[in-house]
């Protein structure tokens, strides 16, 4: 304190060592973008997408990752030969279903519809179906003085098997048309080819037949024949007769 004329006054000046300086406070413009950026670090390092270090220590988390890498190499060599095998096996399908359906298309052409002429060639039809029914209808009819004409016309006209049958039975339809005066005439009725290849053709035929002895009433009779004829020098040639 000090002391003037009838006054005492109070130092009030502040103590250097022991007063302490007043804060200055910053104004609330240049605190808020301070805020306002530490929050921002603080939500970035909080982000869960953030980069965190893998747990372990170095070592351990170095040999995991050669163990995946070396997983992955181990197994592309394994899907490469699993690719071969299944490409491999797959092109044996593929041919074997090839050949499957080459085979069944063969057989649907070779069928015995699409190879039968009878459906398709009339002219060849009408040829083979004339000539057998000329054949047969010269073979089986005879007179009590023809009968030796008819066993040369048999001899031009059957073959095979039907000439062999017909030269063994007709030594006794000889004999009787000599003795008995009997006159075999038979007329085809109807003949239908069933089948016509390029050399052979299977034929049913339908005939009508009259017996005729001297001095007695004619006997008419119905006959059905298959036949075989192939194609021999030019013309069809009776090689199988069958009666049914």
């Amino acid at each position: 304190m000090k002391r003037t004329a009838g006054t005492t006054v109070t130092d009030t000046s502040p103590d250097p060592e022991t007063e302490e300086v007043p804060k200055t406070e910053e104004p609330r413009e240049s605190r808020e973008p301070r805020e306002s950026e530490e929050s921002k670090e603080s939500s970035e390092s909080e982000e869960p997408g953030g980069h965190e270090e893998p747990h372990g220590d170095g070592e351990n988390a170095g040999n995991g990752e050669t163990e995946e890498a070396t997983g992955t190499t181990g197994a592309s060599p394994r899907r490469t030969r699993w690719l071969r095998v299944l490409a491999g096996v797959l092109t044996v399908a593929l041919l074997a279903t090839g050949a499957t359906l080459f085979v069944k298309g063969q057989r649907l052409r070779d069928t015995p519809a699409t190879s039968n002429h009878a459906l398709t060639d009339t002219e060849a039809t009408d040829r083979v179906t004339g000539e057998v029914g000329s054949a047969l209808s010269k073979v089986f009819s005879y007179g009590p003085r023809s009968t030796a004409a008819t066993k040369e016309t048999a001899k031009r006209v059957l073959a095979g098997k039907a000439l062999q049958q017909y030269a063994a039975l007709y030594g006794q339809v000889e004999k009787q048309a000599a003795d008995q005066k009997l006159t075999l005439t038979t007329q085809v009725v109807h003949a239908g080819v069933t089948r016509l290849g390029t050399d052979s053709a299977h034929l049913l035929v339908f005939l009508d037949q009259v017996y005729e002895r001297e001095g007695k009433a004619a006997t008419t009779a119905a006959a059905q024949l298959s036949v075989t004829a192939e194609l021999r020098g030019g013309r069809w040639v009776v090689v199988e007769i069958t009666s049914r």
